[in-house]
């Protein structure tokens, strides 16, 4: 329960912090395109720093496995999905790009199994 709120504050911290140095640091440095890539990072980034608050507040009332590993789905999913736009919007590397889909399925998993914890256990 603990860690994923922690990891909360830590993900809405970076989120914003990335978000403010697209807007003034990368403007002018990137195209367009890269820019908005960056933007959907943040984006993508701060919801389900939203995700991780609501799996570490829903443990406090719920000791379900599949809330936990949910929590972890969406740990991965940030780093992947989101890490891989900030790379890929900065160094134009399409790699990146391409392995951005497997956060995005780490999501979808996440969100599946809170989900699952919130339909049986609440």
């Amino acid at each position: 329960m603990k860690v994923f709120l922690v990891l909360a504050a830590i993900n809405g911290f970076l989120a914003v912090a990335l978000g403010a140095f697209g807007a003034h640091g990368l403007e002018g440095k990137l195209s367009d395109k890269m820019l908005n890539t960056w933007e959907k990072a943040v984006t993508y980034q701060m919801f389900h720093t939203g995700a991780l608050l609501a799996t570490g507040l829903a443990m406090i009332k719920v000791t379900a496995t599949s809330l936990s590993v949910a929590g972890w789905f969406f740990l991965a999913g940030i780093i992947i999905f989101s890490g891989s736009l900030y790379a890929y919007s900065t160094t134009s590397v399409k790699t990146f790009a391409m392995i951005t889909p497997i956060g995005g399925f780490c999501f979808l998993i996440g969100w599946v199994l809170f989900g699952y914890a919130m339909i049986k256990y609440i």
